[in-house]
């Protein structure tokens, strides 16, 4: 089976596990999707939604249990800032995240080369990959609006299938994938056919796109901001088969539905003749890459996810208790 960029791509056992409750609680979730969410988002326009659900979620957030996750995130990660700048800063990702989805509604629209909400730097290097005809893995992260960077993969046009996960409510995943769609994007999965397709395209001088920068419990114990963290090894682990270029991509938010994308110089795999090394070595370098991101815009990444074990975060919950300092 080929996957096509109009193809609407689902693990079919994440609905042949749902119970008739289930199935009833995923038709009233898309209902308040369509009538609370959507509907209103697409009538305010990309500047004002994404004001309003920014600021929405800067209240709500930390009334949230994944507050707690961001927080302790943050103190592991700057265990020199003070704990009024973990806080200010888990606010920003906060507002980062209501900004995201109120600009969702408006992917379609926010053209990466018509008009002036995106600019991208490096573009010359997705020319190359096209022109190589070899393929390449891009790597990035949940950096500002991540819809962001693919449409702007997509739209050069470059030939490259991007991954994503699937959303348990199958109606409001496949209205997503539409807005995908609309804007260029091909996606797939990121297991079972979702690898086979991966590696079918690379085999084919096609590219793929991959987030590397969230837990994965079968991955590397890798360093990540000092601190090992279980990372994937997936996207190493093609472009050293393949032999292909690591491509970094980047995003930050220069403003109310306003991004400036980034595609960096490739990072070079090790290559020591050492198999198991290499791909050690390669993942750390992927994660030094991230890591440098993040350090350059800390409240536009998401730390509200478990990136780190929960060995880390004793530490962390120990440093909250300190005197508050300055940075």
């Amino acid at each position: 089976m080929t996957v096509s960029q109009n193809d609407y791509v689902r693990p079919k056992d994440i609905d042949n596990r749902a119970s008739p409750g289930q199935r009833l609680a995923w038709r009233l979730e898309t209902l308040a999707w369509d009538v609370i969410y959507w509907t209103p988002m697409k009538l305010l326009g990309p500047d004002r939604a994404s004001n309003f659900v920014g600021g929405l979620m800067r209240r709500l957030g930390p009334r949230l249990s994944q507050h707690k996750t961001a927080l302790r995130n943050l103190r592991l990660a700057f265990p020199g800032w003070s704990e009024a700048d973990i806080r200010a800063t888990a606010l920003k990702a906060w507002e980062n995240v209501g900004r995201t989805a109120g600009e969702l509604p408006h992917l379609p629209s926010i053209h990466p080369y018509e008009g002036d909400r995106v600019e991208v730097v490096g573009g010359e290097r997705l020319d190359a990959l096209r022109n190589s005809g070899k393929g390449a893995v891009l790597i990035s992260g949940h950096f500002a609006n991540w819809e962001i960077m693919a449409a702007v993969i997509c739209r050069r046009p470059l030939d490259c299938l991007v991954t994503y996960r699937a959303l348990n409510n199958p109606h409001i995943d496949r209205r997503l994938n539409r807005v995908r769609r609309d804007y260029g994007i091909g996606v797939l999965t990121p297991k079972g056919l979702g690898t086979r397709e991966m590696m079918r395209a690379l085999s084919k001088g096609r590219c793929v796109a991959l987030m590397n920068d969230q837990k994965f419990n079968e991955g590397l114990a890798v360093p990540f901001f000092a601190h090992d963290a279980m990372t994937a090894p997936g996207p190493a682990r093609l472009a050293m088969k393949y032999d292909v270029p690591i491509v970094p991509v980047s995003t930050v938010r220069t403003g109310p539905a306003r991004f400036r994308v980034t595609f960096h110089a490739q990072i070079e795999k090790a290559d020591s003749g050492d198999e198991a090394a290499d791909l050690e070595e390669t993942v750390r370098r992927i994660n030094l890459f991230l890591e440098q991101r993040v350090r350059e815009a800390p409240g536009q990444w998401f730390w509200q996810h478990r990136r780190w074990p929960k060995s880390a975060w004793k530490a962390a919950d120990s440093a909250s208790a300190r005197p508050d300092t300055a940075r």
